[in-house]
């Protein structure tokens, strides 16, 4: 439908284009089942580093990439431009007023150009990694670099609100737009199904927020996508001081789709008392001693006859303890039961004097015992009560997962004091430090001194979400490509802080401004490139500024972070022992590199691709070398086919390196010369980059 409205435009007779239009109005009122939208293509994406030349397709950096331009000649700075409409009129433009674009369905090629890095723990081989890009084309390169490798993603995507939150094809979208929710979902169905690629499909979780502007269509495109995968939507309250709706309640929630590849399920982890929602009426306790007398149903002696046996118990100084456990008793006459010296004897009577059992035999009885798991309670004679140890929490302390601080003087156990009890919650949360406004903007406010970001998750809304499945993955790989503030990685930080994990994260972010600074920049003579207008974009005034803030431990202003974090009590000006590289993504030239003129640009493509362990290689000088053995990134390089003799020689015995690229030309040679390294994962460069790497491009 919108490649007809913009064919409808283009009618000169305007009674012939209103009957048309109304026609199509009409049509468009017709009503659809199920999950029925239009597409709609990104029409161009600028490619700021390619040098503008003869036949180079550009558009103006002001407009939003409607109109296009093919170079025809050039003059200095004045470039002779066709239009590329039908009216093929011949323009004149400014060089620094243009900027050259690709075409939906023309390959391109990227490449990482770095941009800055934060190195807090030098003697770590752990690096995140924030990409500065349109999430598109960054998410096409990470399913080259990690196809079906990673643990979990986690997006917080536009909200569709139609307060012009976010743009399709340069443009903002706003309440107006008859196609909004259509944009919408064609936006989120491009990068869902990318999306999906990246995921490890035996064991991978895709995490989604959304209000309920568009919950609805996102769970239908969810199923539609992910048809084999589990589905839940979770409700989660983030402000509870409520956002007004005009005619209707306040808001108080968002919703959590979380989407589960395969193994992936939620651990049972140490939540408090907010979490119990939906696991049962009455409150869960800690550690459950519970009475080893029957009760309810099928209590009675008669019921259980090996089940009515005696408890010999004495009282010490201490307390009382049992001294032993009897055999079954089927008599009648209780005295006549031998007694060990000093004893007495503890039977199954219920308090109205009714014969009941015990809930375990005589010899379970003795092995609860000999575990430490049965205890007796306050001294009172024959009547002392029993106890014994749920059984969830023996698997547990069996398990190591409930600590104990030794046993007591009759042999029970200890239960640590500070043991929180494991367990999944339900759908529905409410949970204090999930309030966005305190944990989201109040935490972003205090670390870059102002206002930046609207919205900001809070930080512990998304560590929480995040924690039910990486939990037991300590060196996961997570993605955010909506990463907006950088709360992700804030959050997979302080994950790795209270654990000991090494999860890595890779943000991804446009470097949008809002449209009111947008509106300000331009007033003042700046476009989209100038380094004056990009240095208020996202990545680079909200996203990076955090990241470096929190892993110094610090503000924007080099002041200590005050406070420290609720979920492990670190003061937050301690920062966190981690490493983060920035990258913007660029595109290369084709041509330059099938000539192997690319090798500089593309080296931290590399290092992304052999696991960005270690800090990111670099090249000093204008020499390439034949080749490249990098010790701290567990990767080597061979640049020129003829050292390999040397390169194979060099390579004896290095099962330390793990990834190894080879430049050779033909596939039987590259075949050939990666034989001998089979411990290591090998590629054939340039030829993989090129033949299995192109991004925009439809296959």
């Amino acid at each position: 439908m919108a490649v007809i409205n913009d064919l409808i435009e283009r009618i000169s007779d305007p009674e012939l284009r209103r009957r048309i239009s109304e026609e199509v109005a009409r049509m468009q009122k017709q009503k659809k089942f199920g999950l029925v939208f239009e597409e709609h293509l990104p029409e161009a994406t600028p490619l700021y580093d390619i040098p503008i030349k003869k036949k180079s397709l550009v558009s103006l950096k002001d407009r939003y990439f409607k109109d296009f331009y093919l170079v025809k000649d050039i003059n200095g700075d004045k470039l002779i431009c066709e239009k590329q409409d039908d009216s093929r009129e011949i323009v004149e433009l400014n060089r620094k007023d243009v900027v050259a674009v690709a075409q939906f369905g023309q390959p391109i090629y990227p490449y990482l150009k770095p941009m800055d890095a934060v190195k807090n723990a030098p003697d770590s081989d752990l690096w995140h990694t924030l990409i500065e890009a349109d999430n598109y084309h960054a998410l096409q390169l990470l399913v080259y670099l990690y196809g079906g490798m990673v643990d979990c993603i986690y997006i917080d995507p536009p909200y569709n609100t139609g307060a012009k939150d976010w743009k399709y094809n340069n443009d903002y979208v706003d309440s107006s737009d008859a196609y909004r929710h259509s944009k919408w979902l064609s936006m989120m169905k491009k990068r869902l199904l990318l999306a999906k690629k990246l995921l490890n499909p035996k064991d991978s979780v895709l995490i989604v927020t959304i209000d309920e502007r568009e919950y609805l269509r996102l769970g239908c495109l969810l199923e539609e996508i992910f048809l084999d995968a589990r589905i839940q939507m979770i409700a989660t309250q983030i402000t509870p001081q409520g956002n007004p709706r005009v005619k209707q309640f306040y808001r108080t929630e968002e919703y959590i789709f979380i989407v589960g590849l395969g193994q992936a399920q939620p651990v049972p982890l140490p939540l408090d008392q907010y979490w119990r929602t939906g696991i049962g009426e009455s409150p869960i306790k800690n550690i459950n001693w519970a009475s080893l007398l029957r009760t309810g149903t099928a209590r009675k002696r008669e019921d259980r006859p090996m089940m009515f046996y005696p408890f010999f118990i004495k009282n010490t100084v201490e307390g009382p303890i049992i001294d032993s456990v009897g055999e079954a008793f089927l008599g009648n006459d209780l005295d006549k039961v031998d007694k060990p010296d000093g004893t007495i004897a503890v039977w199954p009577i219920g308090s109205d004097g009714e014969l009941r059992r015990w809930q375990v035999s005589p010899t379970s009885a003795r092995n609860l015992q000999k575990q430490g798991f049965l205890r007796l309670g306050k001294w009172n004679w024959e009547k002392t009560a029993v106890q014994y140890l749920a059984e969830t929490n023996r698997i547990n302390i069996q398990n190591g997962n409930i600590p104990i601080n030794g046993k007591r003087y009759d042999g029970s156990v200890i239960v640590d004091d500070d043991y929180i009890p494991s367990f999944i919650p339900g759908s529905l949360w409410k949970i204090p430090s999930h309030d966005a406004t305190r944990f989201g903007s109040q935490l972003l406010l205090k670390t870059l001194g102002a206002k930046r970001f609207d919205f900001p998750k809070s930080l512990y809304a998304v560590h929480d979400t995040i924690r039910f499945f990486v939990a037991n993955k300590p060196n996961a790989l997570i993605v955010d490509f909506f990463a907006g503030s950088g709360t992700t990685l804030h959050a997979v930080n302080l994950l790795n802080a209270e654990d000991g994990g090494k999860r890595r994260c890779i943000m991804v972010t446009n470097n949008e401004v809002s449209e009111a600074e947008a509106k300000a920049l331009r007033k003042k003579g700046y476009q989209p490139g100038d380094e004056e207008w990009e240095k208020y974009g996202i990545a680079r005034y909200v996203n990076w500024p955090r990241t470096v803030c929190s892993i110094e431990g610090h503000d924007i202003n080099g002041n200590p972070l005050k406070g420290n974090y609720l979920s492990n009590d670190q003061p937050m000006q301690d920062g966190f022992k981690a490493n983060a590289k920035y990258f913007k993504l660029g595109f290369l030239d084709k041509y330059s590199v099938e000539a192997y003129r690319q090798f500089r640009e593309l080296l931290p493509l590399l290092w992304m691709k052999a696991g960005a362990i270690g800090e990111c290689p670099t090249l000093e000088g204008k020499g390439i070398p034949s080749f490249m053995i990098l010790d701290e990134n567990k990767m080597a390089i061979l640049t020129e086919e003829s050292n390999y003799a040397v390169f194979l020689d060099q390579m004896k015995d290095r099962k330390d390196i793990k990834t190894i690229f080879l430049v050779v030309d033909s596939e039987i040679g590259f075949r050939e010369m990666a034989a001998p390294f089979k411990w290591a994962k090998t590629y054939q460069l340039y030829k993989d980059y090129l033949e299995n790497f192109s991004i925009n491009y439809d296959k």
